[in-house]
């Protein structure tokens, strides 16, 4: 059985992005089997509401920043490390698009794309390697069905293929210190990532709770089993 959240044994997880969407969903779930989360955000005001709409519990802690500043991460992962003394997972959960193509698109907003997709995740990585060698704990990348099916001119795809193969590397890496990879890809969410679309999809759409149920198994999967792939798509979904 997991410890009470406000004990000092209890497995801590840091999620990047966690104010909305998956991460919130992922959040939720680890709060509620005893973990003590911390989670990031760009957005203040978001951070704070979803602390509130939780009831403000003991077991969390909000922290503002960018997952596309390497600075801005290691404060994350140092701030968690000093609430709660220790590191058990992580997941790069923040993500971004812009929803154009390579050809025909805006550049304005592709270096922050980049950067938040793929620099984000390798930035967590490296800043909590140290941590999660000691717990021999788990990373989770939160990828795509993207990163698996080429679309034309979609460069956020292409990003995304970036984090299906960040996943297999840093996995062959750290799996000698006993530190876990599992990349979780879902295929269409209904998640505010597609606010800057204008609108859902058409079709079925997985929830973001479908997702965190995936996320949440792997990481707790017994000592020494690594889940490395997950991809999971809405029934109807071809691609």
């Amino acid at each position: 059985m997991t410890d009470s959240p406000n004990a000092p044994t209890a497995p801590v997880a840091l999620i990047t992005g966690g104010g909305s969407g998956i991460g919130a969903a992922v959040a939720r779930q680890l709060l509620a089997a005893g973990y003590r989360v911390a989670v990031t955000g760009r957005g203040a005001e978001r951070l704070r509401s979803f602390a509130a709409e939780l009831g403000e519990p003991e077991g969390l802690l909000t922290v503002v920043g960018s997952t596309a500043e390497y600075d801005s991460v290691q404060s994350a992962v140092d701030r968690t490390l000093k609430a709660y003394g220790r590191l058990d997972t992580v997941v790069a959960n923040a993500g971004t698009a812009t929803h154009d193509s390579v050809a025909e698109g805006d550049p304005a907003g592709w270096t922050d794309m980049v950067l938040t997709n793929v620099l984000g995740p390798a930035f967590l990585i490296r800043a909590s390697i140290g941590a999660l060698k000691e717990t021999r704990g788990r990373i989770v990348l939160v990828g795509s069905v993207a990163g698996f099916v080429p679309t034309p001119g979609n460069l956020y795809g292409a990003t995304k293929w970036a984090v299906t193969g960040l996943a297999e590397n840093t996995r062959r890496q750290v799996t000698e210190w006993g530190v876990g990879v599992t990349l979780v890809a879902p295929g269409r969410v209904e998640t505010p990532f597609w606010d800057s679309y204008g609108s859902l999809p058409p079709g079925h759409l997985l929830t973001a709770d479908q997702i965190a149920d995936s996320v949440v198994w792997a990481i707790r999967q017994p000592a020494g089993v690594d889940v490395n792939t997950v991809v999971v798509r809405p029934l109807g979904q071809p691609n």
